[in-house]
Order: structure tokens, then C-alpha cells, then sequence
């Protein structure tokens, strides 16, 4: 398990694949960051279960530190050993529990992670310009791509860390 200052991340359990669904399976949440589709519960628990299978993605449970269940995850996909970098993504699952600072708190232990573990000198978080909730997440990230439809109000693009 790492630890921050309130969540701890580790592994994920069969036992959180319920609200992982259920979270996923959210078109409402899914807008900020894929377009909805009906998920398939099999392929979702193969997903999620197998994930140390593929040495191009690590996943992490966001607990709060001495709390059983799971209150959001960290995606640390498309991993390329060769160029040092990924792609990283974060979701709170429950909106009662955004806006407590967790997500700042379990990606900076994610960061900490990629840069320590994993080796990596790039990371890339992308951010829909419609997704308000995103708080504070791309706060010390460098704005390195901004899509063509986008407007300095409607800020859409990717930012990297290095």
C-alpha cells in the first residue's frame, strides 16, 4: 500500500468491483471523461481483476487510510517503458465524497509513484473542458496540447508533468 496525508492506495478487490461498476456504468460520469456505452459486468471484472497482467497498466483503489471501501480509483495506463511515460486518470466514485481533497492527495502519491517506481519522466493527464469537478487535479501540470475547438474559456487539452 502508499500512503498520503488522508488516503492510502493498493490493490483493487473483487469485493469493490460492485461500485466500480456502478460508477463506470454512470452516464452522468462518464461524460467527463469517455463517451457513455453500456458496460458488460464479465469484461468489466476481467478489466479490473487482470490488470497485472499487462505491464502497460497499474490501477490503484483510493481508500480512505483505515476505511475498508473503496471511494475512487487511479489509472496508470498506456505505459512505455522505452519513452518513460503514461497516461494517468483519477476518479472519485461517489459525489459526496469529492471536493474533500482526495483526489489532490492520491494523485500526488500516484505522481510520486510513476516518478519513483515506475521510472517514468512524462505523464499526461487529459481533461474535458466540461469537467467542472476536476478541482484543483491539473494544478502544476504544463498545458502541452489544446484541442482545435477549444477556447481559452473551455479549456480542453492535454497537460503533462515532467
Amino acid at each position: 500500500m502508499l500512503f498520503g496525508n488522508t488516503v492510502a492506495l493498493g490493490p483493487i478487490f473483487p469485493v469493490d468491483l460492485e461500485r466500480l461498476f456502478r460508477w463506470m456504468d454512470n452516464a452522468d460520469d462518464a461524460r467527463l471523461n469517455e463517451p457513455y456505452r453500456p458496460l458488460n459486468w464479465q469484461h468489466q471484472e476481467a478489466f479490473w481483476l487482470n490488470a497485472d497482467q499487462d505491464a502497460s497498466r497499474v490501477f490503484f483503489a483510493i481508500r480512505v487510510q483505515d476505511a475498508p471501501h473503496i471511494v475512487g480509483f487511479i489509472q496508470i495506463h498506456k505505459i512505455h517503458a522505452i519513452h518513460r511515460s503514461a497516461l494517468i486518470g483519477i476518479r472519485i466514485g461517489e459525489v459526496e465524497d469529492r471536493g474533500k481533497g482526495l483526489a489532490a492527495d492520491a494523485m500526488a502519491v500516484a505522481i510520486e509513484y510513476c516518478w519513483r517506481d515506475l521510472n517514468l519522466s512524462r505523464l499526461e493527464l487529459n481533461v474535458f473542458a466540461h469537467n467542472e469537478p476536476h478541482g484543483g487535479c491539473t494544478i502544476g501540470w504544463v498545458l502541452s496540447k489544446r484541442a482545435p475547438h477549444a477556447t481559452r474559456s473551455s479549456w480542453a487539452g492535454t497537460g503533462s508533468m515532467w
